[in-house]
């Protein structure tokens, strides 16, 4: 499904029915990073994966920022006509559930934050994005893929999983460049959100994988903490796309998650 966000084209899936869950991609990935959570979750919510503008189906006009993905996203649920949902956010998409707590805080019912961290970037990150760009400029998003990959995946996924690694990838070469250059820029750019955890005030599920060496579960856990009343879930074996790694272990934590919000 499309819906027309001032002028660009924002695309989505709307399946099931029930409490809305949005679910927000990583980076360089595209909403059907979710499909396992999608087909476990959709006969106990209505569930809304959702492409970034320069990702999957979506348009790639920019300008790109968090705030600009978060107002996309609302105006996705403006189109639904969704007054408020669980956003689920992983990596770049729990930096965009940030920003769209700021922006659009009345607009969501829970927040599930994954693999992702509140801090702004080290100059060594904003180093390593300004690198990623010049390969995205020079070699094209396949390029990309080769040089983030390895550090994406857990060790158990890599050494066991060759299907999840090789799937993974082939996503993350089909990015379009411009969306690629676009987040990026994005990512260096946005504001850091430590301050923004202590007014979190709605229900919280903080997920990390034990193998995630993007987004350490140490530093997971310090910002799960500065949340107030969150939920910690540490899920063994995953590395930073726990999502996709350990769907199983994903989805239970998840839906037992809805289900407090629906029954409490």
């Amino acid at each position: 499904m499309i819906a027309l966000v001032g002028d660009t084209e924002i695309a989505f899936d709307d399946i099931g029915s029930g409490l809305p869950v949005v679910f927000l991609h990583a980076f360089p990935l595209n909403r059907t990073m979710w499909d396992p959570q999608v087909s476990a979750l959709v006969g106990e919510c209505r569930c809304i994966p959702i492409d970034f503008r320069g990702f999957g189906d979506s348009g790639v006009d920019g300008p790109y920022s968090m705030d600009r993905y978060a107002d996309d996203v609302a105006g996705v649920l403006d189109s639904l006509q969704i007054e408020r949902a669980v956003i689920v956010g992983l990596s770049l998409g729990g930096y965009v559930s940030f920003a769209f707590w700021r922006r659009h805080r009345d607009r969501v019912r829970a927040l599930v934050l994954a693999d992702t961290r509140a801090v702004g970037d080290t100059i060594e990150n904003v180093e390593r994005r300004r690198a990623l760009i010049e390969i995205a400029e020079t070699q094209g998003s396949s390029a990309v893929a080769n040089a983030q990959i390895a550090g994406l995946m857990g060790k158990t996924t890599r050494n066991k999983r060759p299907d999840i690694y090789d799937a993974t990838h082939r996503m993350m070469s089909q990015a379009p460049e411009a969306g690629v250059i676009g987040a990026l820029e994005a990512m260096i750019e946005r504001p850091d959100s430590t301050d923004t955890l202590a007014t979190i005030d709605v229900p919280s599920l903080v997920i990390v994988g034990d193998e995630d060496v993007l987004t350490p579960p140490k530093d997971v856990r310090k910002m799960h903490e500065k949340i107030p009343g969150s939920r910690l879930e540490v899920l063994k074996e995953a590395g930073h796309l726990s999502n996709t790694e350990r769907p199983a272990s994903f989805n239970t934590v998840v839906s037992e998650f809805i289900a407090s919000l629906i029954y409490n």
